[in-house]
């Protein structure tokens, strides 16, 4: 059992910091770059990336992993001195997931339904967009997945350092 909540945690702290890569990277890279191209460069660039993440590893192993593997960490040390880092990092975790869910994509969402780059007016589909809400929404999960992937990686250490003292 020891075995399998170190794995569990191990799983957890690594999902979850790829996951808040990601939305640095969104944060400090892809955003900041799309936010000097024409409209649609934009357009064209934010819907074949969004397109693009949406898959089994992204969002199966890292997006949903990150929560799964908390909170199977969380269970299988309900006695452990970790539990009130898990439990927090976990909570962190998944109000980074309802602000995704709730804002981001619902944004993503409609900039890819408002058409083919090609034949739709770019301009009003960017200033629809509204980059400026998106990036503060972004920064705001970027933020909580980022403290909760602190919050595990002090939470395996201290599972470290109970499994190593007699």
């Amino acid at each position: 059992m020891n075995g399998l909540r170190v794995a569990s945690l191990m799983a957890a702290t690594m999902t979850t910091g790829l996951v808040a890569g990601v939305y640095a990277i969104y944060s400090n890279a892809f955003m900041p770059g799309l936010a000097t191209t024409d409209d649609r460069t934009f357009v064209t660039a934010f819907q074949a990336v969004d397109r693009a993440i949406l898959n089994p590893l992204f969002l199966g192993l890292g997006f949903l992993g990150a929560a799964l593997f908390t909170l199977l960490a969380g269970l299988l040390g309900l006695k452990e001195k970790a539990l009130p880092w898990i439990a927090v990092a976990f909570v962190l975790y998944v109000i980074s997931m309802i602000v995704t869910m709730a804002v981001n994509v619902p944004m993503n969402d409609a900039l890819k339904a408002a058409g083919d780059p090609a034949t739709i007016d770019v301009a009003a589909a960017r200033a629809a967009f509204d980059e400026t809400k998106w990036q503060a929404f972004n920064l705001v999960r970027t933020v909580l997945a980022t403290v909760s992937f602190g919050f595990l990686g002090w939470a395996l250490f201290l599972t470290g350092k109970a499994v190593v003292q007699p």
